[in-house]
């Protein structure tokens, strides 16, 4: 397995327990300036109203598992291709979402990856 791979599934794994966390800011801190996030399927956002719409998913205390599918690697971008599912608590049984997401990451100059594009929805399962 190349080593884009491992770095790859490391970044996922850091991302869900971010996520899982409920810390908006450190799940935040996963996307660049002005990335675009896709979590409701036709509904692009990006700036504060990404982040806000983020903040407020998070208060629902959703818990993510995720797995790579696949990913490409050429210099500072990468194509990740994940299967995720999202159980998000309710008065009874969990609200289930899941999908396969495309996104598209950049390599900042402190050698962090972070979201330029998350798409959950980009593909069908």
């Amino acid at each position: 397995m190349s080593d884009h791979v491992e770095t790859m599934k490391k970044h996922l794994a850091q991302y869900a327990d971010a996520f899982n966390s409920g810390d908006f800011e450190t799940m935040d801190a996963f996307y660049t300036e002005e990335a675009v996030a896709v979590w409701e399927p036709g509904k692009p956002l990006t700036g504060q109203a990404r982040r806000d719409f983020q903040r407020e998913y998070l208060l629902r205390k959703p818990r993510m598992t995720a797995t790579l599918r696949e990913s490409f690697v050429t210099d500072d971008t990468a194509l990740l291709i994940v299967d995720w599912v999202i159980e998000i608590p309710t008065d009874g049984a969990p609200e289930r979402e899941q999908g396969v997401g495309v996104d598209v990451l950049r390599l900042g100059d402190d050698g962090v990856w972070r979201y330029a594009v998350d798409e959950p929805f980009g593909q069908e399962s």
